[in-house]
């Protein structure tokens, strides 16, 4: 039995997906079971629980032998509750999201967060698989507000390059590693083939939705963070999106890696396919359903 938790999001969904079209044999923890109804396959088993609440997580714990493990956000309390529960039940493999800015020299604040989550996964004696995600295809909804109020993208990075990944290769390869052997004790970066500037991604994104977008340099702290978070994010996240953006900014390469061809035996997702199968979003400015 396999566990998913953050089911629901962008590399959770796919997961669910994908292992549902596999018949493996799977549960998912849902924290609001609306919300599982309306984005997770009809059959998929769900439990209600949360990370954040120990004593909801006997059930779904219960006969579980692998744990897709996704804690996002800041702090380390959701990731000790689940390790936790996982010893409690016997879980024998984890397969845990995390970044790749723990790869960073010096680490960033983001990468420290993902860094002491890795921790204490690997100081709890479960064998484990570490997925070091870059950059997500998806991040690029987050633009939605301002091409719809405005047709334009905040630009933070401006000759800085990223190579990003769609979630749903993240998930081949989570699925990859729940199910096959061979992956404890492994680390994975995984990015996309193709580096881009910011103004080449709208670029991709404008021709696959057939309308203008703008890119505009966000010259102040409050507009970088806009960028990512257009309602404003808490002043410690703010804070390590600003280190962040710096950081990419003097990437001019992209950092790339083969990891997912190398695993998956086929090419990363491109960018532009990824565009235009959300083009309509694009266009209306909305990310629907």
């Amino acid at each position: 039995m396999i566990l998913v938790t953050g089911g629901t999001g962008n590399v959770g969904r796919e997961l669910v997906r994908q292992l549902d079209a596999a018949g493996a044999d799977f549960r998912v923890l849902v924290r609001d079971p609306a919300r599982a109804a309306a984005v997770l396959p009809a059959g998929a088993e769900r439990v209600t629980g949360d990370l954040a609440v120990p004593a909801t997580l006997a059930a779904a714990f219960a006969g579980v032998q692998r744990l897709f493990l996704l804690t996002p956000g800041i702090g380390t309390d959701t990731t000790a509750n689940a390790v936790a529960a996982a010893r409690t039940a016997g879980v024998r493999h984890i397969v845990q999201l995390s970044s790749t800015n723990v790869l960073g020299d010096p680490m960033p604040a983001m990468g420290r967060w993902h860094h002491e989550r890795e921790q204490i996964v690997r100081a709890c004696g479960i064998p484990a698989t570490v997925l070091r995600p870059g950059g997500f295809m998806t991040n690029a909804l987050d633009w939605l507000p301002t091409i719809r109020d405005g047709g334009y993208v905040l630009d933070p990075v401006g000759p800085g390059r990223i190579a990003p990944i769609d979630p749903a290769d993240i998930a081949a390869v989570a699925a990859l590693a729940l199910t096959g052997e061979g992956h404890e004790g492994r680390q994975y970066a995984l990015t996309g083939a193709e580096a881009f500037t910011v103004a080449e991604q709208v670029a991709v994104i404008a021709a696959a939705a057939g309308r203008p977008i703008a890119v505009r340099p966000a010259l102040t702290e409050q507009e970088v963070v806009a960028a990512r978070f257009p309602d404003g994010a808490p002043p410690a996240l703010a804070a390590a999106l600003v280190e962040g953006f710096a950081l990419l900014r003097a990437d001019t390469e992209g950092f790339r890696t083969d990891t997912v061809e190398r695993l998956l035996g086929r090419k990363p997702a491109a960018f532009a396919d990824w565009c235009a199968r959300h083009a309509d979003a694009f266009r209306q400015g909305s990310a629907g359903q």
